[in-house]
């Protein structure tokens, strides 16, 4: 497979091995709100756009929706190393960005202003950018584009798609929120309650109890995560998980924690939201990001400040 057009380490950071590493992967318009300049793009075109990263090189963007997560998960790594200095199993965050090397300095010069330990940044000609993110061994893509997401997630890698909005800064440990169908888990009650409606599903459930479900989109990085949780106690963990799906506990959670059971995931905290809004318990525990493929519930996340990453099941 070739290699991006021009990938740019950083010599700063030091390089982790990708085989042992959980890579996570983060377009430019997730991690700073480039929106003026995607408006510039649009309207103008890119050399338009192009003389203008480069004319404000030296001015830093502003953070964006997937900012404080990456600053999070660097605390992570500060965590790990303090406890094991050798250890390997570290997250590893590479940028990839459809601009030029040239256009790209703003972006290498924002990263180095705010601290954020970007291993590499990967500039991109191609339409289909998602083509690179095994070859970097990505467990995680995070994307403002729905079509990379998409394409990301045809490839087997997990994935989501971040809208930029107002973001609360949550305070340290790494705190990460899963919805459970169709992001966590596959989307086969999801499809039976579509088919049958509430009834119907809770007999499915009820009849596949002792079945564990099948695979979600964000299994893998989930797994990585709860490896990596397990090198700390609870007490002392610097990462947190949760569950809010919204199965009801008393005729639907059965399976789904035994399903978790299954896989040997352990989650810290798990709600189960019998149809309710999860804006409220999301304001409560203050995720550095929350995945879910229900846009209405994106919407409620964004409306307490909560950083929200889309999982689309209709690509």
């Amino acid at each position: 497979m070739a290699e991006p057009e021009s990938t740019v380490i950083n010599t700063n950071v030091k390089q982790k091995d990708p085989s042992k590493a959980l890579v996570i992967a983060v377009t430019t318009r997730a991690i700073f709100n480039l929106e003026e300049e995607h408006k510039l793009y649009l309207e103008k075109g890119k050399e338009e756009y192009i003389r203008h990263q480069q004319a404000n090189q030296d001015k830093p963007l502003p953070p964006g929706t997937a900012f404080a997560f990456i600053q999070a998960v660097q605390y992570v790594n500060e965590k790990i190393l303090e406890s094991t200095p050798a250890e390997k199993d570290l997250f590893d965050i590479l940028v990839l960005s459809n601009n030029s090397p040239e256009s790209g300095v703003r972006i290498i010069n924002s990263t180095k202003h705010y601290g954020l330990e970007i291993s590499k940044f990967c500039f991109v000609s191609d339409e289909d950018s998602t083509q690179y993110l095994k070859s970097h061994g990505v467990k995680l893509f995070l994307s403002a584009d729905r079509t990379d997401v998409c394409n990301a997630l045809r490839r087997g890698v997990s994935a989501a798609l971040i809208f930029q909005q107002e973001v609360q800064a949550p305070s340290t440990p790494l705190r990460v929120v899963f919805d459970g169908d169709a992001v966590l888990f596959s989307d086969e009650t999801d499809k039976v309650f579509r088919e049958q409606g509430l009834e119907g599903a809770m007999q499915y459930e009820r009849a596949m109890e002792a079945v564990p479900m099948g695979e979600g989109p964000l299994k893998a990085f989930a797994m990585h995560l709860g490896k990596m949780r397990k090198k700390f106690s609870q007490e002392k963990s610097p990462i947190r998980t949760y569950l809010v799906t919204a199965r009801s506990g008393r005729d639907m959670g059965i399976r789904a924690i035994k399903t978790l059971r299954e896989w040997g995931l352990a989650i810290d905290e798990a709600f189960f939201m019998d149809g309710a809004p999860k804006g409220p318990i999301l304001a409560q525990i203050q995720p550095h990001i929350f995945f879910d493929d229900g846009l209405h519930n994106i919407q409620g996340a964004q409306n307490v400040g909560v950083p929200s990453a889309w999982v689309p099941s209709c690509c």
